[in-house]
């Protein structure tokens, strides 16, 4: 049975120099735990702190750290980016997918798992709650589990039970989960979310993020039918559409009549709408962003967004130029997965525009030191407040052609110019 302790800074005293350590990720983040690990590395050496995107961590990166501790980011946040820029902190490019394989495999070694959890039911089994993604793989991999027991975490189904047993240290405290606040749609994100309606069928399984974009779509599929969910994460968008029945789960193959996601982020409405839900299975990510599994569901459709796309249909969604903003996360997984559905689509979407219409996001070619997270070859839809422009199947000179007409009117002479002098590609 685990060791019971009064504080955080008990909690993870059994940290020591040279561990790796992986956080609960998002919205489980527990953020008690790592101020407490920020105060305790100050006393010890090569710690690794392993992550996708954490809230609040803006300790782990206190330059008092340095030589103490080192970030390993799956994916860079606000707290790590400039980190990566200074070489103090370590960005690792991989899928979503992939990630849990690396522990399972031992690729990676888990010394300590840091998580946040539901109080143990009656059976004995506590809960990883809005996030499973890969901290599951870390829990199953970790020597040593140290957990923030916190009576407002939901208790979700699927993959996220963890036995109460299982845990080396608990430390019980009631805290306010991380919210999100909900995001006021412009007029060129509310047109980008109209078009990527009007590419949606009745009856497709959906993978969208959080955010304005994603939002935006949900708003304009009130009068569709028979939608589901499967996806890596969804927001409060998703909430009015199953209220409505628009979203019912009822076409898809596998899972059918369940939302399958990794982890959620959102508000105290979307937490207490996934709290001992049935009909919503979190699993672990490697199976839910493993593109055959995504494909075995029909008329998916993937919606993801970009930095840039370059004139060919090349994607950054990671970087700018070659500094790393975010990650690869699993935008090439519902790419896959979308491209193997039976009636399937991709769809990257972004505003035509940067820095209040000072820079084009499309462009003739990538910044220097952009990574391309999907390739022109996977590109299937691209969309942008301009309109959509389909790119599979079609020649070099055909993407230019589309992918200029959904540009910013006031890039467009310049746009084609450069595709004929650098491209040698003369557009219509």
């Amino acid at each position: 049975m685990p060791i019971n302790v009064s504080s955080a800074t008990e909690a993870v005293q059994l940290i020591k120099s040279g561990d790796n350590i992986w956080v609960h990720s998002m919205a489980a983040t527990p953020v008690q735990l790592i101020s407490a690990l920020a105060e305790h590395a100050k006393s010890l050496v090569d710690v690794t702190v392993m992550q996708l995107h954490l809230e609040h961590a803006d300790g782990l990166a206190d330059p008092a750290l340095f030589g103490h501790l080192r970030n390993r980011c799956y994916f860079a946040s606000k707290s790590t980016r400039h980190l990566i820029k200074q070489g103090r902190a370590d960005y690792v490019p991989m899928f979503l997918s992939e990630i849990p394989k690396l522990f399972r495999r031992q690729q990676q070694h888990v010394d300590v798992a840091l998580i946040q959890v539901s109080p143990p039911d009656k059976q004995g089994f506590c809960s990883l709650g809005i996030s499973v993604e890969a901290t599951r793989a870390a829990t199953q991999s970790a020597k040593t589990i140290i957990a923030h027991i916190n009576p407002n975490m939901p208790r979700t189904h699927g993959d996220a039970f963890i036995a109460y047993k299982d845990l080396t240290v608990v430390y019980q405290a009631e805290e306010a989960l991380i919210e999100t606040p909900a995001t006021l749609l412009t007029a060129e994100q509310q047109k980008i979310g109209s078009y990527i309606a009007s590419l949606i069928d009745d009856g497709s399984c959906l993978q969208m993020g959080i955010g304005a974009i994603p939002d935006a779509v949900l708003n304009n599929l009130s009068t569709h039918q028979h939608l589901g969910i499967h996806t890596e994460m969804f927001s409060n968008g998703v909430l009015p559409l199953i209220e409505k029945s628009v979203i019912d789960n009822s076409r898809k193959k596998i899972h059918p009549g369940k939302i399958v996601t990794g982890f959620v982020m959102g508000d105290k409405r979307l937490y207490n709408f996934v709290d001992d839900n049935p009909e919503v299975a979190f699993l672990d990510i490697e199976y839910v962003n493993n593109p055959m599994t995504i494909s075995r569901n029909e008329r998916v459709v993937s919606i993801n967004s970009a930095i840039q796309i370059d004139l060919t249909g090349q994607v950054c969604a990671d970087s700018i130029g070659s500094d790393i903003y975010s990650g690869v996360g699993g935008q090439l997984d519902f790419v896959l997965g979308a491209s193997f559905s039976e009636n399937g689509k991709s769809i990257i979407a972004l505003p035509s525009t940067a820095q209040e219409n000072n820079i084009s996001r499309i462009v003739s070619t990538l910044t220097a030191g952009a990574g391309v997270v999907t390739t022109r070859a996977h590109v299937d839809y691209v969309v942008t407040e301009y309109g959509i422009a389909q790119l599979h199947g079609k020649s070099l000179k055909e993407r230019a052609t589309s992918l200029i007409h959904i540009s910013h009117p006031k890039f467009r002479q310049q746009l084609s110019q450069q595709a004929y002098d650098l491209l040698s590609l003369s557009v219509n």
